[in-house]
């Protein structure tokens, strides 16, 4: 999922990212395509800062980015709504979320979201710059078996199977979604 939302934002010429960034709960896996010399990152804990009631003004940021935190607020149309607000023309929004996958109830988890759900809620944005899903039969089960396939690390040579795993994709069984807009 990172890799492909890097390669859009390079074919965008979106990299590095930088400008004012707004990252909600953590951007940790953005680290390496954010610019050094961004003017600010701002780092928004959910859920002591609420995404569905960011307390930014309007216009503000070059770019918003949740990692797997729609699936946590109540209201997930607004939060997204709340991303639109608070940046600036032009700005680009990053959110991640998960579609199969187990439940994560902290703080709660009240949704699940398929690509086509995620057009729709950022439906106001001028441009939808990438929308996809990864996931496939095999990763699913291992996900489902426990935590440790989960965090298991991937290498790069494409010969290991845990790679292979890793980089096939079925289009019907997306465990994460994503989708990289502009306002």
């Amino acid at each position: 999922m990172y890799r492909h939302i890097e390669q859009c934002l390079d074919q965008s010429k979106l990299l590095p990212v930088k400008g004012r960034i707004l990252g909600v709960s953590s951007i940790d896996n953005f680290k390496q395509i954010i610019s050094v010399i961004s003017d600010s990152v701002t780092i928004a804990q959910y859920p002591e800062v609420d995404m569905q009631q960011l307390p930014y003004k309007d216009d503000y940021f070059d770019f918003v980015i949740s990692d797997q935190v729609i699936e946590h607020v109540e209201d997930a149309t607004k939060a997204i709504q709340e991303s639109f607000r608070v940046l600036k023309k032009d700005g680009v929004a990053i959110h991640t979320t998960c579609f199969m996958s187990h439940m994560q109830p902290n703080p709660k988890e009240y949704w699940r979201f398929s690509p086509d759900v995620l057009r729709y809620l950022c439906g106001d944005f001028s441009e939808i710059l990438q929308c996809e899903g990864w996931g496939n039969r095999i990763a699913i089960l291992l996900c489902l078996i426990g935590d440790r396939f989960r965090f298991m690390q991937i290498p790069d040579n494409r010969f290991d199977l845990r790679h292979w795993i890793a980089t096939f994709n079925e289009e019907k069984y997306p465990i994460h979604t994503w989708i990289v807009a502009r306002k």
